[in-house]
């Protein structure tokens, strides 16, 4: 029987909760902070929140520190399997990057740990 692969929003409440423990190591993580631009909304509140500044495509989470040559940590997190990244999204991750951020695509939570990781490592 085929295990199941977890969701995206499974995989970012793990990343979150592992943030959470590393808080007094790294204290930079308490800024870091999920974007909700994704879900199913009524037209109504989709138009309200696009007049809100909703915008498709803008990375599931910042973490907004300095580090090396970048402002700030943008992650598109994707689930492990059948993840995919939309033409907005990558539109959004090389605008991200020639502003000077690092935004990179995450399969998964223990992705996103590790490039969280490394980009924390990089000295401010």
């Amino acid at each position: 029987m085929p295990i199941n692969a977890p969701t995206e929003a499974q995989e970012q409440r793990d990343l979150f909760r592992w943030a959470a423990y590393q808080r007094g190591i790294y204290p930079e993580l308490q800024l870091m902070y999920h974007i909700p631009n994704e879900g199913k909304r009524t037209v109504y509140g989709g138009a309200r929140m696009k007049a809100e500044g909703l915008r498709p495509g803008v990375p599931d989470i910042c973490l907004p520190v300095a580090r090396g040559p970048y402002h700030a940590l943008y992650i598109e997190m994707k689930r492990t399997k059948k993840g995919r990244v939309s033409e907005a999204q990558q539109g959004w991750i090389a605008a991200l990057t020639r502003a000077g951020n690092r935004a990179v695509v995450c399969y998964g939570w223990e992705a996103a740990r590790e490039e969280i990781m490394d980009y924390l490592r990089m000295g401010a």
